[in-house]
């Protein structure tokens, strides 16, 4: 019975299994992404995350256990050089996977496995977002109010009987001002 076991066997014995993953890691490794299926990107997720991990602490001791994983002295000398420089940050989640089509033969589910921190497309996404900053929609209310108050300008209406002071109102710039009253003797209409 295999109760409790949770990682995929992938239809291979172990020696096989382990033989196919470290293989696969080194190519995500080098190349920085892969195609294959689904389920082997799955366990590949679930092989390569604790190398990348590891690879973090940059001891001979620590170069030695990813070495008895992935079997590549190139590979090893890139993961410590590059890659962990690249993720000494993150804490954890360094690969990402992306569903494609179906493959033509057999059917079988596709997908594309990345280096997170290697790719430029995702990334530009992500710092354009942590620049913008959250503001509640009422500061902008306030804002655009306090701009549009209209502006009181005192106008000079000089009558033959008493001279006078009156106040216009005065709209904002966006919309057309139409004066309600003449501004000068010139101005109005003789009757």
């Amino acid at each position: 019975m295999r109760h409790g076991k949770k990682h995929n066997h992938l239809g291979r014995t172990t020696s096989h299994r382990k033989a196919m993953l470290a293989n696969m890691a080194s190519s995500l490794i080098k190349h920085k992404r892969i195609s294959t299926t689904l389920a082997k990107a799955k366990a590949l997720r679930v092989y390569v995350e604790p190398i990348i991990t590891k690879s973090k602490t940059d001891t001979t001791h620590s170069r030695r256990i990813v070495f008895s994983y992935l079997q590549d002295k190139e590979t090893v000398t890139e993961l410590f050089r590059d890659v962990a420089a690249k993720v000494a940050n993150r804490p954890g989640g360094y690969t990402r996977i992306i569903k494609l089509n179906n493959r033509l033969g057999d059917n079988a589910e596709m997908a594309l496995i990345e280096l997170v921190d290697y790719n430029e497309v995702y990334g530009q996404d992500t710092a354009a977002a942590e620049k913008k900053t959250t503001r509640r929609g009422r500061s902008k209310a306030k804002k655009t109010d306090a701009s549009a108050a209209p502006k009181a300008e005192a106008v000079v209406v000089e009558d033959e009987a008493t001279p006078a002071v009156e106040t216009v109102e005065e709209t904002p710039a966006t919309e057309e001002a139409t004066p309600e009253a003449p501004a000068t003797e010139e101005e109005a209409p003789k009757a």
